[in-house]
């Protein structure tokens, strides 16, 4: 990707996490040149091994033409951009700002009002996946901003994801990935349900799981993650007037997953809870499923 010039652009990117690295190495691969910074330095060591040059703070990514960010919630985020020693009080901050975390409409509404005063636009573009799927390219993005912004990174996104939806200016995108995730919670909770159901009634959970085509559930993360979209979506419904029974009773099955001790694990362990509440001791089935990702099969 270059600029109109013919030089190639410079693309800097916050946040080293485990989709983080997924994601910036797919861009190394793709033969970009990416500087990068995270927190803890150590966690950007494997892109530095590909290719990345490390930064030691935000701030330093001065000069890099698109900065992409991907971070854990609201705070981070704002620190991060608005702070000190952050992306926007670089002596020549980025045209365009891309960040792919799920925050509220209200920090990247705070955000914007920023980075438009410094000349930068922001995208707010989310994805959807975990880190197994955007190792695979698999992801789907949902991005909304300035259109000319957009036009612009597209083919950066392309590489990132299978998919990139466009969908209006301002912070449409955080909406439509909230509603994505509360839906997602939803389906898992059912699927937990109706598995059980499936499983104490005598049949393997592996044979219903690949009948039902198990990649429903490739795409999950942790309860806390979860919750926290909940949250995001109930209060958007709140202030919208929009009654939402499923998801408020979906949010207290989350809500007990955590009560229960299941803080770092994948929210499918929603299986586990209903299993425990159905009297049903879940027990190895050691049977090979695919996941819908690769050729490499999962263990149901």
């Amino acid at each position: 990707m270059v600029n109109a010039d013919g030089a190639a652009r410079r693309v800097g990117w916050v946040g080293a996490g485990r989709m983080g690295v997924a994601l910036a190495g797919r861009l190394l691969a793709a033969g970009h040149q990416l500087s990068v910074y995270n927190r803890t330095r150590a966690k950007a060591e494997p892109l530095a091994e590909q290719g990345a040059t490390i930064v030691g703070s935000p701030s330093e990514l001065s000069g890099c033409d698109v900065v992409f960010t991907i971070l854990a919630g609201d705070d981070d985020f704002k620190h991060v951009v608005l702070g000190e020693d952050g992306v926007l009080a670089a002596e020549r901050p980025p045209a365009i700002l891309v960040d792919i975390t799920t925050v509220s409409p209200d920090a990247s509404a705070e955000v914007r009002a920023t980075a438009e005063a410094r000349g930068t636009a922001l995208l707010a573009a989310p994805v959807s996946g975990n880190p197994k799927v955007a190792k695979a390219g698999r992801l789907t993005i949902v991005v909304s901003g300035p259109e000319d912004a957009y036009r612009e990174v597209e083919p950066l996104l392309e590489q990132l994801a299978a998919g990139v939806t466009y969908v209006g200016r301002g912070e449409n995108a955080r909406l439509a990935k909230i509603c994505h995730n509360l839906m997602l919670g939803v389906v898992s909770q059912c699927l937990a349900e109706i598995v059980v159901l499936a499983e104490k009634g005598g049949m393997s959970r592996a044979a219903f799981l690949e009948f039902l085509n198990n990649s429903v559930i490739g795409s999950t993360f942790t309860p806390l993650l979860l919750r926290k979209d909940f949250d995001l979506g109930l209060a958007a419904a709140r202030e919208l007037d929009v009654p939402m029974p499923v998801a408020a009773a979906t949010q207290q099955a989350v809500q007990a997953l955590i009560g229960q001790g299941y803080v770092d694990t994948d929210f499918a362990a929603l299986l586990e809870l209903q299993a425990g509440n159905s009297n049903l001791e879940l027990e190895p089935e050691d049977v090979e499923v695919p996941d819908g990702l690769s050729d490499a099969p999962v263990a149901a």
